[in-house]
């Protein structure tokens, strides 16, 4: 695969990896003493704030082995976090550039100004984590939640850092994506020219994600799927077909489910949407999607023989480095068995230029 360089839409910077003085470094001084700490505990070193444990500190939560200790590659339990060493691990796995988010469930800090507060300071760390090596590395930045006027100021801010895309968490908001009190932040996305992201990381109203039991398989299994409310309420809501500059993306949701999900939506669109009273799309639920629409994936072998019906514009593979599900260290290899029957055109669009030109890797191309 020399021909072309390999981009990653979908890595990680968990909770976990982060440096332990990031916030008491970084947190504004109101708030800097209760920023959240590393603190040794009987079961090892967890993040603390306001006296509650928030995440495990150096190792995966639940004892989880990541896609690095498998490999038994030396790791101190923050090389994810160590520029140098990241692009070591890119180099090995063969990726030139990848797109990082943070914990899929994102911080579990229960006061919303502190939160917020929190977020801003790791957008502060990772604008300067990714000017470390800007041509391989984007970290996106989380959006505060609390109000829809701080998450839009934040859109503004983190451009100015030099963020090239952000994170919306669709599990953490009160406000339902379809709140038209959200408007402002769909205009304010569309302006900036960035790329918004929903990330998978719960929505399940049966299954737990409880580690180290069977229930956590059975979760992760399904839990792709369960961005498909929240991509339905985006195009019916009309907040897509409003703002048609803005770009969505649904990290880590797997492609296999979406072309039944996108056909359903136009049936439903013939069926229903003459009959509502409040708000009525005037373009084809299908049509939205492909003209806003990305979904990232790892390993999916049904959704490749899919991508035809989804929209070979709309799909980006990743290898979601470094979690348990990664494709790492292995995903030459992996692309090249998943792609063995596919037009190569379509494997380089998937596996390289689609997230090279939304995210901006210039020398990708």
């Amino acid at each position: 695969m020399s021909d072309y360089k390999i981009v990653s839409a979908d890595d990680h910077m968990d909770l976990a990896f982060l440096p332990p003085n990031l916030w008491e470094e970084r947190l504004e001084s109101r708030f800097r003493d209760r920023a959240p700490k590393v603190e040794e505990t009987s079961s090892g070193k967890v993040w603390k704030t306001d006296g509650e444990v928030i995440g495990s500190s150096g190792k995966m939560l639940g004892g989880l082995v990541s896609a690095i200790g498998r490999t038994g590659i030396e790791d101190n339990g923050f090389r994810p976090s160590t520029p140098e060493l990241r692009l070591a691990d890119m180099d090995t796995d063969g990726v030139h550039a990848q797109v990082i988010y943070g914990a899929p469930s994102g911080l579990k800090i229960k006061d919303p100004e502190l939160k917020d507060a929190c977020y801003r300071a790791y957008n502060d760390w990772g604008a300067e984590f990714n000017a470390s090596a800007p041509d391989r590395l984007c970290m996106l930045a989380y959006l505060p939640l609390a109000s829809p006027e701080a998450a839009v100021a934040e859109v503004h801010r983190a451009v100015k850092l030099g963020h090239r895309g952000v994170i919306f968490g669709i599990y953490e908001t009160l406000i339902p994506v379809h709140d038209e009190r959200w408007e402002p932040l769909w205009s304010a996305v569309e302006e900036a020219g960035i790329p918004l992201s929903f990330h998978l990381g719960g929505g399940t109203s049966y299954l737990r994600n409880a580690q180290r039991t069977w229930e956590f398989a059975a979760f992760v299994a399904v839990v792709p799927m369960q961005m498909d409310e929240y991509l339905a309420a985006m195009v019916f809501s009309g907040a897509l077909e409003r703002h048609p500059g803005m770009k969505l993306v649904l990290g880590e949701s797997g492609i296999g489910w979406v072309p039944y999900i996108v056909e359903r939506m136009d049936m439903e669109w013939i069926n229903h949407t003459p009959s509502a009273r409040d708000y009525k799309i005037v373009t084809k639920p299908s049509e939205v999607f492909a003209r806003q629409v990305y979904a990232t994936y790892e390993d999916d072998r049904i959704g490749i023989k899919l991508i035809p019906d989804i929209g070979v514009d709309n799909v980006m593979w990743a290898s979601d480095y470094p979690h348990p599900d990664s494709t790492f260290p292995h995903s030459v290899q992996s692309i090249e068995e998943q792609f063995a029957a596919v037009d190569p055109a379509i494997k380089r669009k998937v596996t390289s230029e689609t997230a090279a030109r939304l995210y901006g890797f210039d020398d990708a191309l």
